[in-house]
């Protein structure tokens, strides 16, 4: 599919944060082959992930919630304080049972993946 979600041409800017580089590519690829025209730059650590908003806000950040050294729950506090306008969904690839996440726009696990699109076009406005 070629066309677009992104309003009158525009593309969104996906902010992917996680340490696996094929886990990011698999997500690149479910919103390419869904058609959702998205910019996506990846952050796999803190100071990657302040880097990238030191350029122009991303419209949504998809977030592992486990990493070494650092993790998803801090990511969505840094992403709340230097880009709040952004939409912001762990992407992980478990939850514990008992797991209290902080208040993010979406939770989906990493085996579906599939669903991602629809999320991001719930979320988007798309």
């Amino acid at each position: 599919m070629t066309t677009s979600d992104a309003p009158a041409g525009r593309r969104w800017r996906v902010l992917l944060v996680d340490d696996s580089r094929d886990d990011a590519e698999l997500t690149m690829i479910e919103l390419r082959h869904a058609g959702i025209a998205a910019d996506c730059a990846l952050a796999d650590s803190e100071a990657t992930l302040r880097a990238a908003l030191d350029g122009p806000a991303p419209d949504l950040v998809l977030s592992d919630l486990n990493m070494p050294g650092f993790d998803g729950t801090h990511a969505l506090a840094i992403v709340r304080e230097r880009a709040p306008a952004a939409r912001f969904v762990f992407l992980t690839g478990a939850l514990e049972d008992d797991a209290d996440l902080p208040d993010a726009d979406g939770v989906l696990l990493k085996h579906e993946l599939h669903a991602l699109p629809t999320l991001v076009r719930a979320l988007l406005g798309s």
